[in-house]
């Protein structure tokens, strides 16, 4: 049976390597893999804390690198360029966008469901064009709910006018998988684009 698709963004369909993002950020802080792990955590805080509310829509920018600056000794303008360096992180994945493109072009009706910042959803929306495959979707930032939270999960199914259980998500972090499933919702975790499209294709979804 033929299902809607729904993908996340970060680690799915944009480049998404916290550690990574640090590394290049705060070289001087962030010196290796294993210390970037760590800043990683202290900074984003498993997407929970005051980033978890900067991805909820409820923080700006203005008022959450002072909190940043507090919990962790960054400097302000060190916390100032890991946020700006966010957008250069956030890279198209190759081969997922072409996995879009394809479902796209098969007529395959298509939504996102993402946790992302205002900032950094209106960036993507003014870059990227393939972003026109997506019939509607939701930015955490535009509607103060997050995943793995169930509202959200029920929100998205509203606006995109299908039931739950005609609804596939696409996403790389675990416990949005299993928060999708609870809710009704079929789920794969996402680790690349081929198997993706090897799982969808194997369950007949599409």
């Amino acid at each position: 049976m033929s299902k809607t698709i729904v993908f996340d963004f970060g680690g799915v369909l944009f480049e998404w390597r916290p550690a990574k993002l640090l590394q290049r950020a705060l070289p001087q802080h962030a010196i290796d893999e294993a210390s970037a792990a760590v800043w990683a955590r202290r900074f984003f805080q498993d997407y929970q804390g005051d980033w978890g509310e900067f991805d909820r829509g409820r923080l700006d920018i203005d008022t959450l690198v002072p909190r940043i600056v507090a919990r962790t000794g960054l400097e302000a303008a060190e916390v100032h360029g890991v946020i700006a360096a966010i957008a250069d992180e956030l890279q198209p994945r190759g081969d997922t966008v072409a996995l879009l493109r394809r479902l796209h072009g098969a007529g395959r009706p298509l939504h996102f469901l993402s946790n992302m910042p205002a900032p950094y959803a209106d960036h993507l929306d003014a870059t990227h064009d393939f972003l026109g495959c997506f019939a509607s979707g939701v930015y955490s930032g535009r509607v103060g709910m997050v995943k793995p939270e169930p509202a959200i999960f029920e929100l998205a199914a509203q606006r995109f006018g299908a039931p739950a259980a005609d609804l596939v998500f696409l996403d790389d972090h675990e416990p949005n998988v299993t928060a999708a499933r609870a809710c009704g919702w079929q789920a794969l975790h996402f680790t690349d684009a081929a198997r993706a499209e090897a799982e969808l294709r194997e369950r007949g979804w599409i």
